[in-house]
């Protein structure tokens, strides 16, 4: 099929943008500080893509579509599917060994699988995982977005595009419905984009403007009479001042960007400078030094390998941030050279090999399209047998040690036989509530026969211990699943939006409705502000003016009134409402710092241990605001598991005896869960029978 088109000439100033492009993306992605705007280089590949996409089929004439769609899915296929198989196979290998399973990495395998059938972009949309979060920021495979778009725009590419080369052409045709696409796409960026960010970023209905703008460039061209089969076209008398203006134009916003004026309408003077680069250089002489500056070695290089480099740079990068870090320079240095290794590799032994393979142009277009399918779909499969056997390939401690780590706790008891814990999901108006119930198990007379537990992920890393108590006692827990709220956890500014308004709304509701006499309330939330993330450690004086500062100790005592209503309200169901006091929080998550290649990484400079009169001295504030609550309330008390996780001593420490007492900051880990569940045993025992002497522990 490909005798039917005359060839496209060579423009080496094309690989020159390119560069520039990649490079932009490459600079930011290392550190966006350096190029505030580089992610926009993004947006000039799209530019680019529809530009010569374009131009590589628009001298073909009279092809129907079947034809026309089998050669060009079969040329696409070529130029991304082996080196994008040949990345997501070795990024899928080096994540299941280098990167734990925990919450910061829990949609990059989705999200890598998606990206073999270019949909991930769905996934990121879907999850509200902004790209400029920082869980993108640890999924090695976010970058893939941007295939999705181009893969997604191909699609409908040869539908619009057949008018201008089918046996009954009609060229105007061809670009009204592009045209008429692009001020759909632009209407869609700049409506509902604006209320949606995240999608507007990922998806197609919001990007198609920018590739389409390429397209029409490449057509108004043609139009005109630009020759797009030799490589020294006749030259434009404005070309170079047109083309420079451009470059002009991409040089300010890459410099100036701001992420949240994207795709629209920050991406207008992106698409617009692309625009005049290309149309103007366009015939111009090549002592023009614009050209000259285009199509340098080093530039004509980048280009060239610019699409492996976008692939390899980005899992490189996000590699580093899980073990030795990307902040030293040395790191910076060393994770940029293996990108451009790893891209110079896949370009001179995947990318051109695959693209000029002879024999494919003896092979007919369509089994090319379905052979490149099904190495895709194979791909895929490789890539989840790879993610399902992570546990065994994994050299992480969590893989090592995972009762250890994940509070996730057994669902039998060694102690008695044929003693098991079922749990049972119950969906309610916004909520979920897990029921974990006890089956052939022991009842203890003294302990209270069912807890509901309510509050924010804190609440579910005790998973462990509630397993643990029903196996024990033939109890049952129940836990409410807050989309990620704490409840009264006296710090409003985090329970005060419409979402965990609505969580607590319909938990309440729940529990009145279903807590009985001599049932506890259990509330353990996060109570203290965070020191660090998974991610990142914060500032230290962001941390203390939270906790310590008048305006807030104000806001916390507020909350510790309005407290005292929910709880008196809690307390007329008979059940009793217990608080569980702040634990030990550190600087840094062990889940990334406890092995030997992370003592680089920034996130782990502070340590595993962190001043224990320093925290019971920022626990004091919270401690009285609690006692607020539960002296003005009978029945209500406070738990406090600090004294079993960090005993008399100088220091807390995150770890004991090698084993992890936290899985991050302040996540309590499943060795953690397994030591305080005597504890939590006794207290509760205790509170249901007072003057009782409880069970020695």
């Amino acid at each position: 099929m490909d005798s039917q088109r005359s060839p496209i000439a060579y423009f080496p100033y094309i690989d020159g943008l390119r560069a520039i492009a990649v490079l932009a993306v490459f600079v930011y992605h290392l550190n966006g500080a350096w190029l505030p705007g580089g992610f926009a280089g993004v947006d000039i590949f799209f530019v680019i893509s529809g530009f010569i996409v374009s131009a590589s089929v628009g001298a073909r004439r009279d092809m129907g579509l079947p034809s026309f769609l089998a050669s060009f899915y079969a040329r696409r296929l070529r130029r991304i599917g082996p080196a994008l198989l040949v990345c997501l196979l070795t990024t899928a290998l080096a994540s299941a060994i280098l990167i734990p399973a925990v919450w910061l990495s829990h949609t990059a395998p989705l999200t890598g699988l998606y990206a073999f059938f270019g949909l991930s972009n769905f996934i990121l949309a879907r999850t509200q995982n902004d790209y400029f979060s920082p869980i993108s920021e640890f999924n090695p495979y976010t970058h893939t977005w941007s295939l999705g778009v181009e893969e997604q725009f191909y699609l409908v590419f040869p539908l619009l595009f057949i008018a201008w080369i089918g046996r009954h052409r009609r060229p105007r045709l061809s670009m009204g419905l592009f045209a008429l696409a692009v001020i759909l796409s632009l209407g869609w960026a700049a409506w509902p984009g604006q209320i949606d960010r995240t999608s507007a970023y990922y998806m197609i209905t919001s990007r198609f403007w920018q590739l389409g703008a390429g397209v029409l460039l490449y057509q108004a061209m043609a139009m005109a009479g630009r020759r797009f089969d030799v490589a020294t076209p006749a030259p434009w008398r404005w070309g170079g001042a047109v083309a420079s203006a451009g470059l002009v134009a991409l040089a300010v916003a890459l410099a100036t960007s701001r992420a949240q004026t994207f795709p629209f309408p920050g991406g207008l003077l992106v698409v617009a400078g692309a625009l005049a680069v290309l149309a103007g250089l366009h015939g111009t002489p090549s002592g023009h030094w614009l050209v000259r500056a285009l199509t340098n070695r080093p530039m004509l290089f980048a280009g060239r390998i610019s699409y492996s480099l976008y692939l390899w740079h980005w899992p490189v990068f996000v590699l580093f941030r899980w073990t030795v870090g990307l902040d030293m320079p040395v790191m910076r240095f060393a994770a940029a050279s293996l990108s451009l290794l790893l891209a110079a590799a896949s370009y001179r032994w995947v990318e051109t090999p695959m693209r000029t393979l002879a024999m494919t142009r003896r092979v007919p277009q369509i089994a090319i399209v379905i052979v490149g399918v099904g190495m895709l779909i194979g791909g895929a499969g490789l890539a989840s047998l790879i993610q399902n056997k992570q546990s065994s390939l994994s050299i992480t401690a969590l893989a090592r040690a995972p009762h250890d780590w994940y509070p996730y706790g057994s669902h039998a008891s060694q102690a008695q036989p044929g003693c098991e814990v079922h749990a049972e999901i119950h969906l309610l108006s916004l909520d979920r509530r897990v029921d974990f119930r006890a089956h052939g198990c022991r009842e203890d007379a003294q302990a209270p026969r069912r807890i509901l537990a309510i509050g924010d992920s804190h609440a579910m890393s005790y998973e462990a211990l509630f397993r643990r108590y029903v196996l024990d006692t033939g109890a049952e827990v129940s836990v409410y699943i807050n989309g990620g709220c704490p409840f009264l956890s006296l710090q409003p500014w985090r329970e005060d939006s419409a979402h965990c308004q609505g969580h607590a709304r319909v938990a309440i509701e729940d529990m009145l409705a279903t807590a009985r006499p001599g049932d506890v309330i259990f509330l353990p939330s996060l109570r203290l502000p965070r020191l660090t993330d998974q991610w990142m450690n914060f500032p230290l004086a962001g941390f203390e003016r939270d906790l310590l500062s008048p305006a807030f100790a104000e806001r916390r005592d507020a909350a510790a009134r309005e407290a005292v209503e929910v709880v008196r309200a809690l307390r007329q169901t008979g059940a009793l409402v217990v608080f569980e006091a702040p634990k030990p929080i550190f600087r840094s998550p062990p889940m990334r710092c406890v092995h030997a290649y992370n003592a680089t990484n920034a996130i782990c400079a502070d340590g595993l241990s962190i001043d224990r009169d320093q925290l019971l001295k920022w626990r004091e504030p919270v401690m009285a605001a609690m006692a607020s609550v539960t002296d003005g309330v009978p029945g209500a008390a406070i738990w406090d598991p600090f004294p079993v996780l960090c005993p008399e001593g100088p220091e807390c420490h995150a770890m004991r005896d090698g084993r992890p007492l936290f899985l991050d900051g302040d996540h309590i880990s499943g060795y953690g869960n397994e030591l305080v569940v005597d504890a939590f045993k006794g207290f509760l025992k205790g509170l249901a029978n007072p003057g009782k002497p409880a069970p020695s522990l």
